[in-house]
């Protein structure tokens, strides 16, 4: 069975590599589903670690349907990411009605040229996963990321297993992965597991320190935008 850990720093991909993780997926920002990692990341990584890596692409957090200037800035990380010699890519998009995205998942693939292509956890958000396997097997996607639209895999194993049996994707399970239901799901005979594996370490004390994290920026059903009108006024106001 593969195991793919969802690195997010160089020290995560490393940690991966030594324990013997078949390959990584490397993002930032898990807090949010993870987002496209930095070019001094993506860089420090390829150089340390010898075994494969694939990269999430997706240029913000929130929901997966992107802008024109959106789905501009995810194909020049692509063609960055292809560059430097990954392995896979890890991304996709939405219709503003939550359903694929054909045209631009598509546009995606292509661009990856033959390159390993996973439609990551949007396709827990699809509302006909089993019809939208079909498509993304045609569009030549190689693996789906999925928790079978649970918030733990673990939950929809039967699920799981009936996609598996009705694609020649890759269906690989994340979403509380751990050593406690790893087996389960080989077991089940499923191809792949993902999980990050992660723990806490490097803490300080903010005490009576001003929060840098913002909350309202944390919801995935809107996006924040620089306002022309706002910035114009400011502007306007000490020049």
């Amino acid at each position: 069975m593969l195991v793919e850990v969802c690195a997010n720093s160089l020290t995560s991909a490393i940690r991966a590599m030594n324990a013997n993780a078949d390959r990584i997926e490397l993002c930032s920002e898990l807090g949010v589903g993870g987002v496209t990692p930095s070019a001094g990341m993506l860089k420090t990584v390829m150089q340390a670690v010898s075994i494969p890596v694939h990269v999430l692409v997706r240029p913000r957090s929130a929901h997966f349907t992107y802008t024109k200037d959106e789905f501009k800035v995810l194909q020049a990380d692509i063609d960055f990411c292809l560059s430097l010699g990954v392995k896979g890519i890890v991304s996709g998009a939405l219709t503003r009605d939550n359903d694929l995205d054909i045209q631009k998942t598509r546009e995606l693939v292509k661009q990856c040229q033959g390159t390993a292509f996973t439609f990551h956890r949007a396709f827990d958000w699809l509302t006909e996963p089993e019809k939208d396997l079909a498509v993304l097997e045609d569009i030549g996607v190689h693996t789906v990321l999925t928790s079978g639209k649970h918030l733990s895999a673990v939950n929809a194993l039967d699920k799981l297993v009936k996609w598996q049996s009705k694609t020649a994707i890759t269906i690989m399970a994340g979403g509380g992965v751990s050593a406690d239901n790893a087996q389960l799901f080989k077991n089940a005979g499923l191809r792949a597991i993902h999980l990050s594996g992660s723990g806490f370490e490097n803490s300080i004390s903010v005490n009576r320190k001003i929060p840098m994290n913002a909350t309202k920026h944390l919801a995935e059903h809107h996006v924040a935008y620089s306002q022309l009108k706002t910035i114009k006024e400011v502007i306007d106001a000490v020049k």
